[in-house]
């Protein structure tokens, strides 16, 4: 059999890593994996003891939050440059939120516009949800949905009430597809918000006892209520706190199909340790908390997260410097550091072998199996040739190395245990260490599965 191209080096299977391996690409698939010496192709690329990751799956990212669907580009370049070779986008664009098939349709030709890496996409509803247009959507092949118990924005991002929930619910019951919560109640961050102004303490320092952990434990448990008998798979997209987790995992113990997402920052940053040092730069919502880190570790070790995510959002600096922390954006950029991140954390713990199996599972398998994504996240034969090369070496991260970036991350000057040298989406070299060889358009839109 004739492969156009075949990378060497540490190949992370499901079953385990193949040392002195090799990966073999016919066209935009995996032909076969193997060990020693590799077949011949048409390219051979040898990466020596580096890691050969399945690519990653970002599932919770933000490229149009600020200019629309052309940030597709700028997103899925950063995303590619950390060895993200999917990304699964949220519904809140400006102007318009994924609410039908025609904002959906609008999106998807965004994608072959100016993607670099494949892209799957959630859908969202109005406050009213219409039953066609949830229809439209599911048809349209979106993945999943997501809806807030948190209003940030009156059209892009309303706040769906109770009603509107469990109608929704119902809806998708029996298709599969998860409802997805951003999971803070408006009337205690509100409340507990305006207290804080009055009292003048607006300092980075006040924000996440402005947002206290009670708001989110009343959402998720609400929210878990709401979809008591619809049959529906409800899906947390962000905790801050272990206590959010215990709840979600007595509902899915009880017998709902209830399940529950990790973002990275929860396990890099501490509130009382980082805050003083970032202040707004920090600044995402549900907050990062102090002294959580350690049992959020023991939330993943354990199996009772879901996957692990960035929430990218790319915000510009001077959203993110500002006399209050109440008018500061909530966000960080997240896609280019999310695989070195968790596996250098991971690494400290269990060291560099289990670190990316780990990171392999939680940022590969898990999110694929998680949105109906049938041809990613492993390396197998038979899968995507989605691969993330990261050689053993440490690497200072530099934001101001992605000439598309805001110019700033809260990790700037952290030190990672690898280096995102090469990433290859379906089988096309994308990013080589240090420039993105793809052109604009040629990602795709990725359907859910069935």
């Amino acid at each position: 059999m004739s492969f156009t191209r075949v990378i060497t080096g540490r190949v992370v299977t499901p079953t385990g890593i193949v040392d002195s391996g090799w990966i073999a690409f016919a066209s935009e698939t995996i032909s076969a994996i193997g060990k020693g010496a590799p077949p011949a192709a048409d390219t051979v690329d040898d990466y020596a003891d580096a890691y050969l990751l399945p690519g990653g799956i970002d599932g919770q990212t933000h490229a149009g939050s600020q200019i629309g669907f052309p940030g597709m580009g700028p997103t899925t370049r950063a995303a590619v440059m950390g060895g993200v070779t999917t990304i699964v986008d949220m519904p809140y664009d400006e102007p318009d939120p994924v609410t039908d098939g025609a904002v959906l349709a609008a999106k998807i030709a965004g994608i072959g516009a100016y993607a670099v890496c494949d892209v799957a996409l959630y859908g969202t509803v109005t406050p009213q949800p219409d039953p066609a247009h949830v229809r439209e959507l599911i048809d349209g092949g979106v993945c999943a949905f997501k809806i807030s118990s948190f209003e940030a924005h009156p059209t892009r991002f309303p706040r769906i009430g109770n009603a509107a929930t469990r109608a929704l619910a119902e809806l998708l019951g029996g298709t599969g597809l998860p409802l997805g919560l951003h999971n803070e109640d408006q009337e205690i961050v509100r409340a507990t918000a305006s207290e804080f102004i009055a009292a003048g303490k607006t300092d980075p320092e006040f924000h996440s006892a402005s947002r206290p952990e009670v708001a989110e434990l009343t959402a998720t448990a609400n929210f878990m209520e709401l979809g008591v008998g619809t049959g529906s798979h409800l899906h947390i997209v962000h905790i801050s706190t272990p206590d959010g987790f215990e709840i979600v995992r007595r509902y899915r113990e009880a017998g709902l199909n209830a399940s529950a997402e990790m973002c990275v920052h929860y396990l890099h940053f501490d509130d009382e340790v980082d805050t003083p040092r970032l202040g707004g730069l920090l600044k995402v919502n549900p907050p990062i908390r102090a002294g959580r880190r350690e049992a959020l570790w023991q939330v993943l070790e354990t199996g009772n997260a879901a996957f692990v995510s960035s929430d990218h959002s790319a915000w510009p600096l001077d959203r993110k410097n500002k006399p209050s922390i109440f008018d500061v954006a909530a966000g960080m950029p997240g896609l280019e550091t999310l695989l070195p991140a968790l596996f250098t954390d991971a690494a400290a713990r269990h060291g560099a072998d289990r670190a990316a199996s780990m990171v392999a599972d939680l940022t590969g398998d898990r999110p694929a199996r998680f949105f109906g994504l049938a041809a990613k996240g492993k390396l197998a034969p038979g899968f995507d040739a989605d691969v993330a090369v990261m050689a053993s070496r440490p690497m200072r991260y530099d934001s101001s190395r992605n000439p598309e970036s805001p110019g700033w991350s809260a990790y700037d000057g952290e030190e990672f245990a690898v280096t995102p040298v090469a990433t290859y989406v379906r089988g096309r070299l994308v990013w080589d260490g240090g420039k993105v060889t793809a052109d604009p358009g040629s990602g795709r839109f990725v359907p859910r599965a069935g």
